[in-house]
């Protein structure tokens, strides 16, 4: 049973920084985070290969969040700067089994796990 475990959310204000981080059991996966707001469907926010070494990132988040990985760990990460009130939401950490880099990395029905995820919230 794969099993993802998110941490490193709460209560910051505007402008604030905030890593979370996601523990992953099993193989190594593709990854991503994913974000549900109140009243909103759940977006895209990054993903990262297998390696580490390929990225992708809404276009909401990019250049203010980086996705990273530690794979002797089993745990990825998202630094989050510059956080803003529309960054408030619940972040899902997310894997996908496949063995390659999907071009629909950003698509929620890709993934084959999921975390109960970590809230954010960022106040003004």
């Amino acid at each position: 049973q794969v099993q993802l475990v998110e941490s490193g959310g709460g209560l910051v204000q505007a402008g604030d920084s905030l890593r979370l981080s996601c523990v992953v059991s099993g193989d190594r996966y593709v990854l991503g985070w994913f974000r549900r707001a109140p009243g909103e469907k759940r977006e895209f926010v990054a993903a990262i290969s297998r390696s580490g070494g390929r990225t992708s990132y809404a276009d909401a988040v990019k250049g203010r969040f980086t996705i990273s990985r530690d794979n002797a760990k089993n745990t990825a990460y998202l630094q989050m700067n510059s956080l803003k009130p529309e960054d408030t939401a619940v972040y899902y950490c997310a894997a996908d089994r496949a063995p390659f880099y999907s071009d629909y990395i950003n698509d929620e029905n890709q993934y084959d796990y999921w975390g109960q995820g970590t809230h954010v919230t960022v106040s003004s």
